[in-house]
């Protein structure tokens, strides 16, 4: 059959994967003469669908399996999804909400309903995934709540536990008000915002003044709603202007509650009125200085973010304390808290101790999934203690067994780990892996199963996603069981990922795998940048600039898609994407069509054509020289790879098939 002049993607591309697909040609086997090379596919979230950055980062995983598949490398990609905890539990709260007026279901009927959603519409991903070619083995496709990583999961959070590096505690978190549950610090967004600076008068107590004659101190804050939980007022220890009233109160203004004046170099004397309420219950500095002071700690927010009609009153430690009054105006309560803050401005003024207001522009926290400006939160959550797991993980780095590449991100992971935070790992969700933990009056009970003994109720609470997604590299491979896939292709040989979740994943896989399995989860650690558009802009709803790689490949087809992607890329460097690459890449593979065409119609012309070694053949000048061009190239794009310099290797294939191979042999 002769060939169309124009190579047509759509007429070849989903057959040809499909039949790959079928027959096994991304599956790798056991063979032991065989060197092994593994790479565990970030697991997109089960309600993700494919977007520019999955692309990029999926076709530099693609083209080195196919590199060392095609070197002859026992080859391993194991894919799976993320169960998305926040994410897939809003997605089916809503669909049930608007289809079937449902809002109250119930935990395990609730729970029920997201695994049919699952089954019916959680793969979407990964039928896009197959469009853009990407040659994963299918056959061992997992999923983070499935049953054998759940085990793991639970295995991990029990040996924890047992060996007390989880622990449950109160301490602040980031607070989504609409949502209701302690999000990370990777889901919230800070937004630029128009706000206010009020300038409040706090009274001092008992007659005192302050070396300038004056009976107040002048109070600068953005969240006035807040000084109803405020435990001092903090100067720096070296400003003389409030040297003498170090250890004398305030009079906190509404409230009427006497309020240290504390030395804390929180304070900057440089900045402001030199005077700093200290909330330590909403404000993750304030909490710090609280811990520092011995101060009080009072949470006067409801989950949902309105005032309390009493504080809940903490010592330093978290635990209840009736030392301090917990009284809150009446007028306040249950009030929402921009409502509240409306409230007290009024009131402030009203009494003569709002000094004045100016403008002020900030940076706002937003829960990226909710939308609502977070609280820091006192609450009690699981953690685990982050500080003494990161040691091997550090050293691990140090000594050569990870390599970050491009190598200037180790310092960026340094600076991470040697200030390591215990890590908050509950949310107050029902999608997830529960926490195993059952209360029976003052009595703990954490172990694989329940207890067997009556009245034991288990934690609400679910574990963090990351948590799950931590273990990934060795779950997928069926840990804690000792498979022939954890003995064949554990540690794997490449992660691939953004430099944004360097400490949010990389690092937890890192020390979970030193912790549980002895070794490196991986060897290298390839950051690559984010796919930017043509003005080199962030691709964003708001701006409206997003382009969707499936909109590329309906018009080009994916090998065009993951050329222009690629091609002229560099290493941890973001890169620009626009129509015309992928028309140019396009035009590419078209040349690579023709020549084909070209080659195939000769051979079919000939009719005693037959295939000879290089040696016996009378090869023309014309001949040794493509070779050589031809060897050259392959020594140059396998040196390139070998360093994961994909977009380099990129331009000399171009160079070599365009002008090499077409415009000058066969031309």
């Amino acid at each position: 059959m002769d060939m169309e002049k124009t190579y047509t993607p759509e007429n070849f591309e989903s057959s040809i994967y499909q039949k790959w697909e079928k027959e096994g040609f991304f599956r790798p086997n056991y063979d032991e003469s065989m060197a092994s090379y593994s790479i565990a596919l970030p697991p997109p979230n089960v309600t993700g669908s494919l977007h520019m950055g999955h692309a990029f980062q999926q076709t530099i995983m693609d083209t080195l399996i196919r590199y060392h598949r095609m070197k002859g490398d026992n080859t391993l990609w194991q894919c799976g999804t993320d169960h998305a905890g926040i994410a897939t539990q809003m997605v089916v709260e809503r669909k049930l909400a608007k289809e079937e007026n449902l809002t109250d279901l119930g935990r395990e009927k609730f729970i029920e309903r997201i695994w049919k959603w699952k089954e019916q519409s959680g793969g979407t991903i990964t039928r896009q995934m197959r469009r853009l070619g990407a040659s994963v083995d299918w056959t061992r496709e997992r999923f983070t709540m499935d049953e054998g990583l759940s085990k793991a999961v639970l295995e991990v959070f029990v040996r924890l536990y047992d060996e007390d590096l989880i622990y449950r505690g109160k301490r602040l978190v980031n607070w989504d008000p609409k949502l209701r549950t302690a999000i990370s610090d990777l889901e919230v967004e800070n937004k630029d915002v128009k706000g206010y600076m009020w300038y409040i008068k706090y009274k001092l107590a008992d007659g005192v003044k302050t070396s300038d004659g004056k009976d107040y101190v002048l109070i600068a804050t953005t969240r006035p709603e807040t000084l109803l939980g405020d435990s001092a007022v903090a100067v720096n220890p070296s400003d003389e202007r409030f040297k003498s009233i170090v250890g004398k109160y305030l009079e906190l203004p509404l409230v009427g509650r006497k309020i240290p004046v504390v030395a804390d170099i929180h304070a900057d004397m440089t900045t402001g009125t030199g005077c700093v309420k200290i909330t330590p219950a909403h404000d993750f500095n304030d909490y710090a200085v609280g811990k520092r002071q011995k101060l009080p700690m009072l949470n006067i927010l409801t989950e949902d973010a309105h005032i309390r009609d009493a504080a809940e009153v903490f010592d330093t430690n978290g635990n209840p304390t009736d030392e301090v009054s917990d009284y809150i105006p009446e007028a306040y309560r249950g009030l929402d808290r921009f409502e509240a803050r409306d409230k007290i401005v009024e009131d402030l003024k009203a009494l003569g101790l709002l000094d004045h207001i100016e403008d002020h522009n900030l940076s706002q926290p937003f829960g990226d999934r909710g939308g609502v400006p977070i609280e820091p939160m006192l609450t009690d959550q699981w953690y685990v203690r982050a500080s003494v797991l990161g040691k091997p993980a550090i050293e691990a780095v140090k000594d050569g067994r990870i390599k970050f590449v491009p190598a200037q991100y180790t310092n960026m992971y340094y600076s991470w780990m040697n200030d390591l935070q215990d890590w908050c790992i509950s949310r107050q969700l029902w999608w997830g892996h529960r926490i195993p933990a059952w209360y029976k009056e003052d009595k703990v009970y954490v172990g694989m199963e329940a207890p067997q003994e009556e009245g034991w109720v288990q934690d609400n609470d679910v574990l963090d996603t990351w948590f799950s997604s931590a273990l990934w590299p060795f779950s997928t491979l069926g840990w804690p069981e000792k498979t022939k896939s954890l003995e064949k292709f554990y540690p794997t040989n490449l992660m691939v990922t953004a430099y944004d979740i360097i400490f949010f994943w990389v690092a937890r896989m890192i020390f979970s795998g030193l912790e549980y399995t002895d070794k490196q989860p991986f060897n290298d650690v390839l950051i690559h940048g984010l796919v930017r558009d043509e003005l080199g802009r962030k691709m964003s709803k708001s701006l409206g600039n997003g382009i969707d790689p499936l909109d590329v490949i309906s018009k080009y087809g994916a090998d065009s898609l993951r050329f222009a992607l690629l091609n002229g890329s560099s290493i941890g460097i973001d890169s620009r994407f626009s129509y015309e690459k992928a028309d140019n890449a396009s035009n590419f593979i078209n040349k690579l069509w023709n020549a084909s065409k070209f080659v195939i119609d000769n051979v079919n012309k000939t009719s005693n054509f037959e295939v000879k070694p290089l040696n016996e053949l009378k090869l023309s000048l014309a001949d040794k020289w493509i070779l050589t061009e031809l060897n050259s190239t392959i020594n140059s794009v396998t040196k390139r790879y070998d360093k994961f310099d994909i977009g380099m290797a990129c331009g000399i294939i171009y160079d070599f098939v365009w002008n090499k191979y077409c415009d000058w042999y066969i031309e």
